[in-house]
């Protein structure tokens, strides 16, 4: 049944001792950035909430240089450069979530029930943000599910902190941790 627009989402349902085994296995989390000099806060808090994260998920960066728009011949040609880089890094395993701001938006209690849904999967979670130009048709295309932090423009930087918080706020939600008072 289609869920309306703001409807509330239940909490996922506490797991019985069968399921417990398998959730205790870690899920994969990659987050593939475009972009490679960001302050030291961004790096500090990025691997604050990677830290937190550790136990039922594992979480990885892997920062791309952004391609040079000048050598490149644009925009355009910088985007699909980048885009084959991203490529290259997927494998067939990864469940691929591109961000952008035409994407779906989720509120934590509903992107907490999603990353239950995946526990039971092999497959690993690879949230990729785009450069400054964001992201081409084909990483777009290669995506499964497409999210939108926010409407807002946001600096790239900043999405990673964003991205990886709320990743630990679902995380918490699951684990019935108090970090996440709704």
């Amino acid at each position: 049944m289609p869920r309306r627009a703001g409807a509330a989402v239940p909490a996922p349902a506490p797991q019985r001792n069968e399921d417990r085994s398998r959730a205790r296995l870690a899920v994969q989390l990659r987050v593939i950035a475009v972009g490679t000099r960001v302050p030291d806060w961004v790096d500090a808090a990025f691997e604050d909430y990677a830290r937190r994260l550790s136990g039922s998920f594992r979480l990885e960066l892997h920062a791309l240089a952004p391609a040079s728009r000048r050598q490149s011949g644009g925009g355009e040609a910088a985007k699909a450069l980048e885009a084959r880089r991203i490529l290259a890094l997927l494998t067939a395993r990864d469940l691929v979530v591109p961000l952008d701001e035409h994407g779906e938006q989720f509120s934590t209690l509903e992107l907490a029930h999603w990353l239950d849904l995946q526990r039971t999967s092999a497959q690993r979670l690879a949230f990729v943000i785009g450069g400054p130009d964001g992201l081409s048709p084909e990483v777009l295309a290669r995506g499964r599910k497409c999210w939108s932090l926010s409407r807002l423009t946001l600096p790239h930087a900043l999405v990673r902190v964003v991205l990886v918080e709320q990743l630990y706020r679902a995380a918490s939600v699951l684990a019935g941790h108090p970090y996440h008072r709704a």
